[in-house]
């Protein structure tokens, strides 16, 4: 006997399958880059939740006329980092906004060498970002949040930081790129878009 909308013989979905249902694809990438992609995009969902916990904490509390001085300013400081984070989760795969009309009119080579020097730019600029932003979180340590007091360069730490992961990401990406893959290769195929915000129903077998 089986459940309606179950197939026989199909069992509930695994632990790690549910896990990586919380998040976009990945593109292929060696061990290391896979694991500082994970460490990113889990980052991210954790302070995600805490934020929104937070917020609702603080609402729930204003009910009764109570308030968190400091949840203002944490809030504040994770939503740098979050900002950072998820750029590089971005990063990862190729999902920056960018303008692509020019370079979908170019050869399969002609976009290889296009890649490749958006990456070599993005390349330069993150470590100028990740440089300064080192020299910034030296100069703040003896500065204070005003209600947390907690040393500002926390704040800017999330600047280095995401620039790094960036960097890592961009750099795998332009190493695909010498050895010549598309961009289908190095990042996956683009999901299936939406019709009217309805996802593609899933085949069902009798």
């Amino acid at each position: 006997m089986t459940l309606p909308g179950h197939a026989a013989g199909t069992h509930a979905p695994s632990a790690a399958a549910r896990r990586k249902a919380l998040l976009p694809p990945s593109p292929p990438a060696p061990l290391p880059v896979r694991a500082l992609g994970s460490l990113v995009d889990w980052s991210v969902v954790a302070i995600g939740a805490f934020m929104i916990g937070l917020v609702f904490v603080n609402v729930v509390l204003h009910v009764f006329e109570h308030d968190l001085a400091w949840t203002i300013e944490l809030s504040e400081l994770l939503m740098v980092w979050v900002t950072f984070l998820g750029g590089a989760a971005a990063a990862r795969r190729g999902t920056h906004m960018s303008i692509t009309e020019f370079l979908d009119k170019l050869s399969p080579r002609g976009r290889l060498v296009a890649d490749g020097l958006i990456d070599g730019v993005a390349a330069a600029v993150l470590v100028l970002l990740a440089w300064y932003g080192l020299k910034i979180v030296a100069a703040g340590w003896g500065n204070q949040l005003t209600v947390l007091g907690w040393p500002m360069s926390i704040q800017y730490l999330a600047l280095p930081v995401g620039a790094a992961a960036m960097l890592v990401f961009v750099l795998w990406d332009l190493v695909q790129i010498l050895q010549g893959k598309s961009r289908a290769e190095r990042l996956g195929a683009p999901p299936a878009p939406l019709v009217a915000g309805v996802a593609p129903a899933a085949e069902v077998k009798p």
